[in-house]
């Protein structure tokens, strides 16, 4: 299983089980509709780090392999010159 899909998982266990909580809790609707949108402004902000660090992620290393594919394409042009020398 990806890690991704892990994170999503626990993201949304640990948003129900908030939910649930504040939903049970004995304040007035007004106080409960206002700490289940400040939750989930918290989650969703969390959510948008981790996306924007696995981007980064993921940015680095296909940068990584666009160098490695470059730097062996520029030694096989070297290869085929020399031999042609």
């Amino acid at each position: 299983m990806s890690s991704g899909k892990v994170l999503l998982g626990v993201l949304a266990g640990v948003a129900a089980g908030a939910l649930i909580g504040i939903l049970f809790a004995p304040d007035k609707g007004t106080e409960t509709r206002k700490k289940i949108v400040k939750k989930s402004e918290d989650y969703v902000d969390d959510v948008k780090e981790k996306f924007n660090g696995l981007i980064d992620d993921l940015t680095k290393k296909m940068d990584g392999v666009q160098a490695k594919a470059n730097k062996m394409a520029d030694n096989a042009k070297a290869t085929v010159e020399d031999a042609k020398a």
